[in-house]
């Protein structure tokens, strides 16, 4: 199979569409560029549609090397066929090659090879042929100085004839289908550690029992993480007998001494060689399907959570809260950077709430402060009971902001670099203020798994969900757009084309030119070449550009159809952005060319209304429930307010105000059938749930969506 069909197999999309992605994806376009500035190439495919393109185009590629691979090694076997050869190329998945394959694997010494050296693989022949009733008889002229008696040398005979079985592709793929179709996944306790406290969080697999086919990602996760830790033993089940009928229907074909030792070798087939491999492959198999599920309900939330609402460019104020550590103050300007810092102590121990009190309003005086960060770990509550007692001489507003992954960034050589002469406890308050600014700006530099809206994130394949949730972050940044003089390296180097050399270039001139002017300044960047102006340009944005364009998506290839189309109306270019009347006029039409098309036009109309809009809404302020400390303060029937803190597939976990999350299972997020929970609740979604059940032993609240009469 060629590439092009291959892909079309699993997306079909049109042949015409897959070729001209691929075309592109061959000259080292991205994806967002792909998505955004050829869309007339690629039929207006998506991003999500390109990105499958990439998927399977890899895909394939992975399948042919491996054929490569595996014909080579044949080849060097002196067993290479033309037949067997046209078989190997011929293969459409990596199953089936393995299987074809398995033959002429250099084993290590099996017992179906010491048989061979000894002699033996005629008599399995005979048997195999299942024509003679003197079995005994024949296998008497097979003993040696190795093969001592007939029994010695039926047992050699029939270790090869499992060999054959368990290479053929016919029976693996029948014992495989029912496996897939039929196997039971089946836990139970390691006695000895049953009693461990960390192995009370799994006891609902201390003697648990499902079919493979039905175990939700999280649920087989949480098993395998269970197993991994040595608290429980899992084995794959399924009705042995009918497995072992199914093979002897297909070998057995009389009925004479033969069948007694083929029935043996079958017996010995499937216990030691066919259903320790294909039961391992499913629970394999089964693996990167959880990994799947688990790294797409990851990557979704990340995008919910870097498209989060943004403060923008404000003066803020922001509070890493602790007790006896106390509380760290920064305050930031409206282009975040750092103007003072102290620490605070309005806990316990030292109990200062009053001097905590004039230092914060003392802050926000002198620096002009038009809002306040306080970040949701240890101390939170309390730090935001005491903000809110303070009158302030203006309107400030006051916003609890996730920490998750402070502590990673504030540790981070990123972190070390942007603030050489601060310690963590600095950093971690300027990254809580930096966040209720600009979540997607600041989020960018940690780590995305350290983030903390996922689940199993350390358990499913390290290199899938990296590249899963890099692919999340290219798309956010390059959705939303980068002011290339204000951001950091790690931002810019997720800017289509750029990448981290190139961005810390862009910085290296940025500091030591001053702000760029224009778009083809840009250019000027040392090794910053045609391919990456093109792939970034029109992402990268510099505000009071000369040029108005350079402050929108609009890419610098299509100025000379704005200025025409701004020419055209008699009017100077500046005066056809955001002119909804002039642009409702223009027939998009009379401007397409042989590469510009009516959706590449459409978009530059959309833009030019509203040039370089972030997408993204404004931050809001949320208050918890001021009477609900902690898990004992609360009572079924409570209707509480809540901000969604991570979701699932099973539900979503609510932050209620309290130490602990609620969680709403998908049972309870709506009366009728809920196939996916993105489409019921948002990352960091405000709401009201009502209290259904609090477990304070095990520390778990159960919660249900309010619906709003």
């Amino acid at each position: 199979m060629q590439l092009i069909p291959y892909i079309k197999k699993h997306t079909q999309l049109s042949e015409k569409s897959i070729e001209n992605t691929v075309a592109l994806l061959n000259e080292d376009c991205t994806i967002p560029f792909i998505s955004r500035y050829r869309k007339e190439r690629t039929g207006n495919l998506d991003e999500v549609q390109v990105g499958e393109i990439v998927k399977f185009k890899a895909e394939f590629e992975a399948l042919e090397k491996r054929k490569l691979g595996i014909i080579k090694a044949v080849e060097e076997q002196g067993l290479l066929t033309p037949e067997l050869q046209s078989k190997f190329q011929n293969c459409a998945d990596l199953t089936s090659l393995e299987d074809l394959y398995l033959p002429f694997k250099k084993s290590k010494k099996t017992k179906a090879e010491v048989a061979r050296k000894n002699g033996l693989e005629p008599l399995a022949k005979i048997i195999m042929a299942q024509r003679s009733d003197e079995i005994e008889f024949i296998a008497s002229k097979y003993l040696n100085n190795e093969i001592v008696n007939e029994d010695d040398a039926l047992e050699g005979a029939r270790h090869i004839i499992a060999e054959w079985i368990n290479e053929r592709s016919d029976i693996r793929n029948q014992l495989r289908n029912q496996l897939e179709r039929h196997a039971q996944i089946t836990s139970k306790v390691v006695k000895t550690k049953k009693d461990e406290e960390k192995a009370q969080k799994f006891r609902d697999y201390f003697d648990w029992s499902e079919p493979l086919n039905r175990c939700p990602s999280h649920r087989f996760l949480a098993i395998m993480r269970a197993e991994k830790e040595g608290f429980i033993r899992i084995k794959i089940e399924i009705d042995t007998d009918r497995a072992l009928d199914n093979i002897e229907r297909r070998i057995i074909k009389s009925n004479n001494a033969c069948t007694a030792q083929i029935e043996l070798a079958i017996a010995d087939a499937y216990k030691r060689l066919l259903f320790p491999s294909l039961s391992n492959e499913l629970l394999k198999n089964a693996k990167d399907k959880a990994d799947t599920d688990a790294i797409q309900v990851f990557s979704k939330n990340l995008k919910q959570l870097l498209l989060g609402a943004p403060l923008g460019e404000k003066r803020i104020l922001a509070i890493d809260p602790g007790f006896r550590t106390g509380c760290k103050v920064v305050c930031l300007d409206a282009q975040s950077d750092l103007k003072h810092n102290e620490t605070i102590y309005p806990h316990a121990p030292q109990n200062d709430s009053s001097g905590a009190i004039k230092k914060i309003s003392s802050l926000v005086d002198a620096h002009k402060i038009e809002a306040i960060a306080i970040g949701n770990g240890t101390a939170s509550r309390e730090t935001e009971r005491l903000v809110k007692r303070i009158h302030f001489k203006n309107p400030i507003e006051v916003f609890v902001v996730s920490e998750a992954g402070a502590s990673i960034y504030s540790a981070s050589k990123i972190a070390r670099d942007e603030f050489p002469n601060y310690d963590v406890t600095v950093r971690g308050a300027v990254s809580i203020g930096r966040r209720l600014a600009d979540p997607l700006a600041e989020l960018v530099k940690i780590d995305a798994k350290s983030i903390g809206v996922g689940q199993y994130q350390h358990d499913v394949d390290q290199t899938k969900l990296k590249t899963s949730l890099d692919t999340v972050v290219e798309s956010c940044v390059n959705s939303v757009g980068v002011n290339i003089n204000t951001a950091s390296i790690p931002l810019l180097s997720y800017v289509s084309g750029i990448g981290p050399k190139l961005a810390e270039n862009i910085v290296a001139y940025r500091n030591e030119n001053g702000a760029f002017k224009s778009r083809a300044e840009i250019k000027k960047v040392p090794r910053l070449g045609g391919k990456a102006f093109e792939q970034g340009a029109g992402f990268l944005r510099i505000k009071d550009a000369e040029n108005p364009l350079d402050d929108s998506a609009v890419h610098p290839e299509s100025y000379p159809i704005v200025t025409k189309m701004a020419k055209d109306k008699s009017i100077p270019l500046s005066d056809i952005i955001r002119n909804k009347t002039v642009l409702e006029r223009i027939d998009l039409k009379s401007y397409c060319t042989e590469t510009i098309g009516l959706p590449t036009l459409k978009d530059i109309l959309e833009e030019l209304e509203k040039p370089g809009l972030d997408r993204r809404e404004k931050a809001k302020v949320f208050t918890f429930n001021q009477n609900i400390k902690q898990i004992t303060d609360l009572q079924p029937g409570q209707l509480l307010p809540g901000i969604v803190n991570n979701i699932t597939n099973f539900g979503c976990f609510v932050d209620i105000g309290i130490k602990e999350s609620g969680l709403i299972h998908v049972s309870n997020l709506s009366d009728s059938f809920v196939k996916d929970v993105n489409a019921h609740v948002s990352l960091h979604q405000q709401i009201v749930v009502k209290v259904l059940d609090v477990d304070v032993p095990r520390k778990r609240i159960q919660l249900a969506l309010h619906k709003k009469n």
